[in-house]
């Protein structure tokens, strides 16, 4: 099993997570978003629309973070990363929709790029335009914290799972553009307790082959 990644990538970082707290072992394959690996067009044969990750087991390559979680539950489902009731997996995946569709969509690579290159946005003028999209969504995800009787240690229960693995991630990028987290106490939380998880350690990226030695 080969995961393509990128160090700093979000999306990649939800994979090496769930490999992580599956303990399953793979190979990493290091795509440099910054020097435009990701447009080549031997990586394109894997994954056509050139994003990361991409997980590749037995010759089958598996496009999109949450998509690749999906295929691991269903492929390993011991520790399961969802709970058991329908009504419980529903708000685990809204909690993670709600990152992966809804905040790191606007704040991915290629749309900063583009607003720079087309709207003439500097550092500081896409730094605040990520701040936007990430407090609004962060808003919505500490009320439900808040309010849900199934958040626990983790985002939900005592036991890390999907929407834990999306949030971990996001709080990271929010520190890059120096997100303001006060107003969350409960994403704070979790994400401490996250972090003191060796599988979500070894994931960090920081830990990553890829990492540069200059950034450490």
């Amino acid at each position: 099993m080969q995961l393509y990644g990128y160090f700093r990538s979000s999306a990649a970082y939800r994979a090496r997570i769930a490999l992580a707290l599956k303990g399953i072992a793979y190979d990493q394959v290091p795509v440099n978003l910054r020097a435009g690996a990701q447009a080549e067009a031997q990586y394109r044969t894997l994954n056509p629309q050139g994003l990361v990750p991409t997980l590749v087991d037995g010759g089958q390559a598996i496009a999109q973070s949450l998509a690749i979680i999906e295929y691991l539950e269903e492929t390993h489902p011991e520790p399961a990363l969802l709970p058991a009731r329908p009504a419980e997996r529903a708000r685990v995946r809204g909690l993670a929709l709600t990152i992966a569709c809804d905040i790191h969509p606007l704040n991915n690579l290629r749309v900063l790029n583009f607003l720079g290159e087309h709207f003439g946005q500097d550092e500081a003028g896409r730094n605040r335009w990520a701040r936007h999209w990430i407090g609004l969504g962060f808003a919505a995800i500490e009320r439900e914290l808040a309010a849900s009787g199934w958040t626990g240690r983790f985002c939900h229960g005592d036991r890390p799972g999907l929407a834990d693995i999306c949030l971990v991630p996001q709080v990271y990028n929010a520190g890059r553009v120096a997100a303001p987290l006060e107003g969350y106490p409960w994403i704070r939380r979790i994400d401490e307790a996250c972090r003191a998880h060796p599988a979500f350690q070894a994931a960090r990226p920081e830990a990553q082959p890829d990492w540069p030695k200059e950034v450490a």
